[in-house]
């Protein structure tokens, strides 16, 4: 799996979103906004690929989480990035 070429992570206001670049990916009826922690596994992500595993170890590195936690966070934010077609 790897984000689809395109998209950015953008910080604007505060707040982590995620933009298209190109036109033909332009949708102003949803905006791809990110907490802190999904906006970090972004940008470990990028150009890369990865499993919901990767996530799962990128989260216990990093934060202080049981690995049940960062499993279910990780399939949780994978769903989500698939249903909105950020993800291949």
């Amino acid at each position: 799996m790897r984000i689809k070429e395109g998209f950015t992570l953008r910080t604007m206001c505060g707040e982590h979103i995620v933009v298209g670049e190109g036109l033909s990916q332009v949708n102003f009826n949803k905006i791809i906004s990110l907490n802190e922690s999904a906006a970090w596994l972004w940008e470990q992500l990028q150009g890369k690929e990865f499993t919901e595993d990767t996530l799962v170890q990128l989260l216990l590195e990093k934060y202080d989480v049981s690995e049940e936690l960062a499993k279910a966070d990780s399939a949780k934010l994978l769903a989500q990035w698939a249903e909105q077609g950020i993800v291949e």
